[in-house]
C-alpha cells in the first residue's frame, strides 16, 4: 500500500469533494502529513478508491465514502432507539429511508427528545460511541422543582450515582424547573439519574446538541442529511476530546 496506485482518484481530488477545502489545500494537508490512507502517511499523488480506502484527516475519518450516508433526526417521544422491537413500539429507523441500511450512534431513552445521529459508516459510530472520546451531548431538562445554586453546582462538580462518581459537567439554569446540562460521559439514562440524586425529577428531556451539532429548526420526527462539514467536524471533535467538558 506504500506506492501510489495508478488508477482510482487522485487523493485531494476526493478530500475537496469532502469539503477540506481547495485542491491545492488538500495538497498542503497531505504534504504536511496530515492524511493517511489505510492507516499509511498518505503522499503527494496518491490514488484512492473513495469507496474501499480508509481515509483520515489528524486522524479523524474524511466523508469520502459515496456509499456513506449520514442522518440528523429530532427524536420525539414513544420512540425507541433499537433497530426493532418485540413489543411492537415505533423505532427510530422507521423515522428514515429504510434503504441505505443504517443504524443510531448511541442511545435515547423511549421518553427523551431530540437529536440522534443514524449512519451506516462504521467507523465513525465507533469513534462517536467509544467511552475515551468524550464528545459533549447538551440537553434542556425540564425538571419537578426549581433547582437551587447549591443542586446546580452538586451536577457541576458531580453526583454519586450507583455506578460511580458523575464527570463534570457544564450546567446553567435557564428558567425556574429548567436547565441546561451538557456531559461528555455516555451512562443509561444518566442526566435524569443525576437530576434525581439532586431532588429534582425530570419532566421532559430534549438533547439538544451532539459535539459541533445542533438544529433548532428540525421539528420533532423528521430528518435530513448531515453535509460533509459537520461530520467532519464530530470526528474532529471525538478525535480531539480529551474527555472535559468546554
Amino acid at each position: 500500500m506504500g506506492e501510489p496506485s495508478d488508477d482510482g482518484e487522485r487523493l485531494q481530488k476526493v478530500l475537496a469533494r469532502a469539503g477540506y477545502g481547495s485542491r491545492r489545500r488538500c495538497e498542503e494537508l497531505i504534504e504536511q502529513g496530515r492524511v493517511h490512507v489505510d492507516g499509511e502517511v498518505a503522499v503527494l499523488g496518491r490514488r484512492v478508491h473513495p469507496d474501499l480506502d480508509r481515509i483520515t484527516v489528524d486522524d479523524a475519518p474524511a466523508p469520502t465514502s459515496p456509499d456513506s450516508v449520514y442522518y440528523l433526526l429530532n427524536k420525539p417521544p414513544g420512540v425507541v432507539t433499537t433497530a426493532s422491537d418485540p413489543q411492537g413500539r415505533p423505532t427510530v429507523l422507521s423515522l428514515v429511508p429504510s434503504e441505505p441500511r443504517v443504524f443510531p450512534v448511541g442511545r435515547l431513552d423511549r421518553a427523551t427528545e431530540g437529536l440522534l445521529i443514524l449512519t451506516n459508516d462504521g467507523d465513525l459510530s465507533q469513534l462517536l460511541s467509544h467511552p475515551s472520546h468524550g464528545v459533549v451531548k447538551e440537553y434542556l431538562a425540564e425538571v419537578h422543582g426549581d433547582p437551587s445554586p447549591k443542586a446546580i453546582r452538586l451536577l457541576r462538580e458531580g453526583v454519586l450515582l450507583d455506578d460511580g462518581l458523575t464527570a463534570p459537567a457544564r450546567v446553567s439554569r435557564v428558567a425556574p424547573g429548567l436547565i441546561r446540562i451538557a456531559i461528555h460521559e455516555g451512562r443509561n439514562r444518566q442526566v435524569r439519574r443525576m437530576c434525581t440524586a439532586v431532588g429534582h425529577e425530570v419532566r421532559r428531556l430534549v438533547r439538544t446538541r451532539i459535539g459541533p451539532v445542533a438544529d433548532t429548526s428540525l421539528p420533532p420526527g423528521a430528518y435530513r442529511e448531515l453535509t460533509n462539514a459537520e461530520v467532519r467536524r464530530l470526528g474532529e471533535a471525538a478525535v480531539g476530546s480529551a474527555a472535559t467538558v468546554p
